[in-house]
């Protein structure tokens, strides 16, 4: 791909933790459908949500209402099950991106293990791409599970940061430094096979630059970070910083 045909780096901002918030307590606020409005507002290229299986932040009626009000596209993550994946069917948002889920973590750990699953996952996916959604996997940076994503359909590859970033946070440099090479190395194999390139988990205004800064990168989901700093400096104001970030880099 030309570096002309690439364009500019897409922010994708993940609401999930809006719905964390607002479920602490119950009732309707805050409201992660809001909360996408100023993100769309303020520039976000798309809106990412997570429907979990235990429904512990966003729920069904959030991607209804997701779906029949937003302007940019709603990237859907979901656990590769029967059930998400009628749900997805029935809604048919722009993309799907398949994450590993286990009820015990807080948050996604690591990137799906497709190597391993390469044939259930090739038939779970054939039924979204044939209704028209672009299917991702999100997935370590690993050779083997890139190649696998790309022997299974799929059209992008979401790249898990969240080890670069837990080593910046935790001062272990001489790792981040080597996680960030790898991310850089794996997003260029995976841009040479034909797959379009995203990243996230755990990004933040220090860490988001090298990463934007791979030219081989599309997109970039961020969400947890943006709607903690949203509470100092609003979501508006937050999603404009990490522009203004990423635009640089890419620059």
């Amino acid at each position: 791909m030309n570096e002309h045909a690439r364009g500019r780096l897409r922010l994708g901002v993940n609401i999930d933790h809006v719905a964390t918030v607002r479920n602490a307590r119950g009732g309707d606020t805050p409201d992660p459908l809001r909360a996408a409005k100023i993100a769309e507002e303020a520039g976000a290229d798309g809106i990412t949500a997570h429907l979990r299986e235990d429904r512990r932040h966003i729920g069904d009626a959030d991607i209804e209402a997701l779906m029949a009000t937003l302007s940019v596209p709603l990237n859907f993550e979901m656990a590769a099950t029967d059930e998400m994946q009628k749900i997805a069917l029935r809604h048919n948002p722009h993309a799907v991106c398949i994450v590993p889920e286990k009820r015990e973590e807080r948050t996604t750990e690591g990137g799906l293990e497709v190597a391993r699953e390469e044939n259930k996952l090739a038939h779970f996916i054939a039924p979204l791409r044939e209704a028209g959604c672009r299917v991702s996997i999100f997935i370590a940076a690993d050779a083997r599970q890139i190649e696998a994503a790309n022997r299974i359909g799929a059209e992008v590859i979401e790249l898990h940061t969240g080890a670069y970033c837990d080593a910046h946070a935790e001062g272990r440099f001489a790792e981040r430094d080597a996680e960030c090479a790898r991310l850089g190395e794996m997003a260029a194999y995976a841009d040479s096979l034909g797959l379009e390139v995203h990243a996230g988990h755990g990004l933040t205004y220090e860490t988001v630059t090298p990463i934007a800064a791979f030219p081989q990168v599309m997109e970039l989901n961020i969400g947890h970070f943006l709607i903690g700093e949203a509470i100092f400096r609003g979501l508006g104001p937050a999603i404009h910083e990490m522009r203004r970030l990423m635009d640089a880099a890419r620059a």
